[in-house]
């Protein structure tokens, strides 16, 4: 069990499709509780990020693997000792196995199913009849912001992960060029311990300053689904520096039209250049949930951009929610 002092953390996913015009989602049945709820577990281990937990637990219960989308409400509520349980939730979609989303899904760990003693059953249901068949209350808090997005046209996504690189040699300790200063041995591990958090999201491309220390940060994801790293020499330090007008024509043609997800992994001097991109599409709500203050991100931090499109709008930013590895 990973918990914090009186508090049990855990994730899990509402999965959803639109069947005609209708969106569905997929509800377990636990014969337990005889009670029908979302697919979600607590964390693995205290390593385990919750957006693993959140992919691992769905494809255990219903044996679909899948790829998050947007982040919905998160719920918590009280156990037996006082212990306090917080699930944290996802959209998510079935992924593409034979498709554009099988290279994340190398990158994850083997995932065992769950026995039929804890799930016997998983169901599509109609978003409006899932109301009904949910045994918790507090499990129609995701649900309600989930048809939100489906009624607002926003529920369909794409996902941009901006990355600052693994934690760095220091500059006073390096002799060679700023090109090629190296990850320590804690940045290494934090490059590692990014592969489950790209995988959740089905990172499809990455993308990366040519520098040493950003392509050492993004090797082992792209090791782990053989996928090519893209160079983007507009998003080192000097080039932005120079012209910080090619990391916000980057960024935002990365925003500004529908691709599978990708990620991109800069440096902390460049994050202004690579903000103000996101800012540019983002309403107010969500811009100021943006990084605002140097260092905007740490060693290793993820931000999770999640952009939608309304028919014959442009394209806006969604929400946003950041990750590091523990």
């Amino acid at each position: 069990m990973a918990s914090s002092g009186r508090v049990v953390r855990a994730a899990g996913a509402l999965v959803w499709r639109i069947v005609g015009r209708h969106l569905e989602v997929l509800l377990i049945h636990r014969p337990r509780y005889d009670d029908w709820s979302w697919p979600k577990g607590k964390l693995d281990s205290p390593h385990e990020s919750l957006p693993m937990c959140a992919v691992r637990e769905v494809q255990e219960e219903t044996g679909i693997p899948v790829v998050l989308g947007l982040p919905l409400p998160t719920v918590s509520y009280k156990l037996a000792g006082g212990v306090r349980k917080v699930c944290h939730y996802w959209a998510a979609t079935p992924a593409d196995v034979d498709g554009v989303d099988v290279a994340a899904l190398n990158a994850r760990p083997r995932i065992k199913p769950a026995s039929k003693h804890e799930v016997d059953e998983a169901r599509w249901v109609e978003a409006k009849k899932a109301r009904k068949l949910l045994t918790r209350s507090d499990d129609l808090e995701p649900l309600g912001a989930l048809m939100d997005y489906f009624e607002d046209g926003l529920l369909r996504t794409w996902t941009l992960l901006l990355v600052r690189h693994g934690r760095a040699k220091k500059r006073s300790a390096w002799t060679g060029g700023e090109a090629s200063r190296p990850l320590t041995p804690v940045g290494r591990d934090q490059a590692k311990a990014l592969v489950p958090i790209f995988a959740a999201y089905g990172v499809h491309e990455v993308i990366s300053s040519p520098w040493l220390r950003c392509r050492a940060t993004m090797t082992p994801y792209s090791d782990a689904c053989d996928t090519v790293i893209v160079s983007a020499p507009q998003v080192t330090e000097a080039a932005a520096r120079d012209r910080p007008a090619g990391v916000r024509a980057l960024v935002g043609d990365l925003l500004g039209r529908p691709r599978e997800a990708t990620a991109v992994c800069t440096h902390r001097p460049v994050f202004p250049f690579v903000l103000e991109a996101v800012e540019a599409r983002s309403p107010h709500r969500v811009a100021k949930q943006l990084p605002q203050e140097n260092p905007y991100l740490r060693t290793g931090e993820v931000l999770v951009v999640h952009v939608s499109r309304r028919e014959n709008r442009r394209a806006r930013v969604v929400a946003v929610e950041r990750h590091r590895p523990s």
